[in-house]
This record gives C-alpha cells, structure tokens and sequence, in this order.
C-alpha cells in the first residue's frame, strides 16, 4: 500500500452517481467547502453522456462530521451515494497479519518430514533437552502479545474483542521493524490470577512475554509474578516501553535546551502503568524535582533524596486521597511536562506558566493531549522565554528491539540499565 501523503484518521471514499451537466459536481463540491471537509481527489468510474460516476475522496474531522457530509450530499437533485467506504476500516477487513508457512509442501517425502513421521524425531530431541527448542520451532522468534483489553490504549476498558485490532498492529510492528513473530492473546478474564495462570500456562510455546493494555495496578503484580516464574522475557510495554523512550526524548531535548537532568522540574500528569514507569525511570536517571498529578490534582511530590529513596516504589511519596494542589499548580515554573493520561485537560493558558526553554512531552494515543495551534505558536520560536522544545514520542519503533536484546542476552527480566 504506497500511502506518502498527509495522514487523516478520517478520510472516506465515496462513489456519486449524479447527472452529467455542467456545475452539477460544482454543488458537491461546495458542500465540501461550507463543511470543511478537505477534497482530495475526484477518480471518475464511468461516465456517459447523461449520467456520471465519480469516486469522490476527501477528509473530515470524526465520523459524525462524516456521516454529516454524506447526509447533505445525497440530498442534493440528480446525486445519488452509490457507496461510502473508511480507508482505515478497508485496511482492516479480514484482520491484518496471518500465518504464512518458510517454504511450500511439495512433494509426498517432504510432507513427511516436516509431520509425521520425521517430526516424531525432533520432539523425542527436544523432550530430552528442553533448550532444542530455540533450535528447531519458532519460539526463539514468537512473542506472545497478551491483554486483557481493560486499558486499551487511551480509550479504556473495551474488553478483549475490540483490542484485537491493536494487538494485531503490536504483532505487524514487531514483524516489520524487528523480524519477530507475534501473536496476539486476547483473554476474556480480567481477574490478576487468571491471567497469570493462564500465560504460565502458554509460555511454553513461545520465546517471550508482551503485556499490552492491561489497566493499573492490576498490571504491576501481573507482570511481577511471571517474571519470577518465567524463564522467558516478560515486558510490560506500557511501563517499560513507555518509559524508555520519553527519557531518550528528554535526554535530547535537554541537550538542546542546555538544562541538566538534576536541576530540572518535571510535572507527570498521568500516574497509571506508564505514568508511574516513567517517574521510577526518571528518578533513576538522576532527576530531583518531580510533581506526579491525578485528575484530583497533585498526588506526588518530593525532592532530592526523599524521592529517590522510593524510586522503586512510589507508593509511600503519594497522597492520592489528599491531593496538594492543582495540574495548574503544578505547571507553575516547571520545566518539563509529560502527559500520560486523557486529552484536552490542559490549556494554552496552563502551559504558558512554564518556564523559559519549556519541554512538553505529549503522547498521542489515541489523540494529541495538547492544542495544535498552541505548539504551532511556540515551538521552535527562538524569542526570549517562549521557545517550547516540541517532543512527540511513540515507542512503537523501540520496543521490538527491546525484545531482541532479551533474547540475545536470554533474560526474563529487564533492567533499568
């Protein structure tokens, strides 16, 4: 699928019949306009001297404002919607992964080298030495992408059908930027025990362990049993993923703006897996001015040896019944702010209080948490005091090589290291 051009969440394709007289797509056109929805391209089916059939493609700005569009469209004289199709719906018909066989049966003595009898020999090999199975199957190479579906990226608990989808894109990810193989574990349990057992039980056949999209806390004792009962890989992507990849965005944006880690002041906003990963991860890499913020308002705060003295548990510096003040509050001189929960809970307003050279480390999923325009405005504006250093991170690109560090080194844990 070769698709360079500017990305839209919600771009359609619509098939018109309408009358083929001179400014009758003139009106379709004008609809686009008055709605601002942005045309993209007009493909013309077929078209005769009385009747034509154009594919229409243009954006809009959410599926109620596309269903709008179509309303107003298909009432106009002599214009008939013959269809109306999501590109992104399209892409995911049938699923988007599959398993695919390394090389063709051909022949009847091939066939019975790969099943029986010849794969008889290779399981009496492995069942004397375990370890032969990195050798001869696929797990050396397959992760096991496991969710419950309760915190499905930022739209939350869904259940385990409607995360499928993600965990297929998790699988396409590691396949296309690492070479592994993944499989997506949709469990329709969300009891902690449940899900541990049931991945103890399937670990056998597969290299290492992806937790995804699993809700906090939940997830920390989930992910903290199996790595002590497992002899394979156990990442929590949402934590360690999460984490990693916003200090190596931070690292680079302080390098920029000339400020070191130990003098900075950071707000989280956000204390859920990834939240509280990355307030452990940051503390570890030397920060000392941390504020932590829940909807209720400031639930973490500390300095210096106080909050490294509970990096690795952040429960005894939290005060989620009592909160100390305000997001707002907490923005108020900071130099850096990290939002890991729901969007659209800050202003321009709020932002502005930063100080000079501000970082703002925003995570997109499943919309910006801040105001396009507001970053339009500021970044990368060299005037005194209002340069925002802009940072949109993903870990989507880090992850899969994550996992083939574990495997080389054949750890079941990972390390702040």
């Amino acid at each position: 699928m070769n698709d360079t051009g500017p990305y839209s969440n919600y771009r359609l394709t619509v098939r018109l019949e309408l009358a083929n007289t001179p400014g009758m797509f003139a009106k379709v056109a004008a609809i686009l306009a008055e709605e601002g929805a942005n045309l993209g391209a007009v493909d013309i089916a077929s078209a005769t001297a009385d009747r034509m059939v154009p594919d229409v493609t243009f954006d809009v700005q959410s599926e109620a404002h596309g269903e709008k569009v179509l309303a107003r469209i298909a009432a106009l004289p002599d214009v008939k919607v013959l269809s109306a199709s999501d590109r992104i719906f399209l892409l995911h018909l049938g699923g988007k992964i599959h398993v695919q066989s390394k090389f063709p049966i051909t022949t009847r003595n091939l066939l019975s080298m790969i099943y029986t009898p010849g794969v008889g020999r290779v399981s009496q090999a492995i069942a004397k030495d375990k370890t032969k199975a990195y050798a001869f199957t696929s797990k050396g190479n397959t992760v096991a992408v496991v969710t419950d579906g309760s915190a499905v990226l930022g739209l939350g608990n869904l259940g385990p059908e409607a995360a499928l989808p993600v965990m297929e894109g998790k699988a396409m990810l590691f396949k296309e930027l690492a070479e592994i193989d993944a499989w997506p574990i949709c469990l329709n349990t969300q009891d902690p025990e449940e899900i541990i057992r049931t991945v103890q039980a399937i670990a056998p056949g597969f290299g290492a362990i992806n937790l995804e999209d699993i809700s906090s806390p939940r997830c920390f004792e989930i992910e903290r049993r199996l790595k002590s009962t497992l002899d394979i890989p156990v990442m929590h992507d949402d934590q360690h993923g999460t984490a990693v990849v916003i200090l190596a965005a931070l690292t680079n944006a302080l390098t920029v703006t000339g400020k070191r880690m130990e003098d900075i002041h950071v707000v989280v906003n956000g204390l859920g897996a990834a939240g509280t990963a990355c307030c452990r991860m940051l503390l570890a890499a030397g920060l000392s001015h941390l504020i932590g913020c829940e909807p209720n308002g400031i639930v973490l705060r500390g300095d210096g040896e106080q909050l490294r003295a509970c990096r690795t548990d952040l429960t005894p510096c939290m005060s989620k019944d009592r909160p100390q003040g305000s997001l707002r509050d907490a923005l108020k001189g900071a130099d850096v702010f990290i939002g890991l929960s729901v969007g659209h809970i800050v202003t321009e307003e709020d932002l502005d209080l930063m100080a000079a050279d501000r970082i703002v480390l925003r995570w997109p999923i499943p919309t910006p948490k801040l105001l396009l325009n507001w970053l339009l405005r500021t970044a990368g504006f060299l005037r005194p005091g209002a340069r925002t250093i802009r940072i949109k991170s993903t870990m989507r690109s880090r992850f899969p090589a994550s996992f083939v560090v574990h495997w080389t080194c054949r750890r079941a844990t990972s390390t702040k290291r």
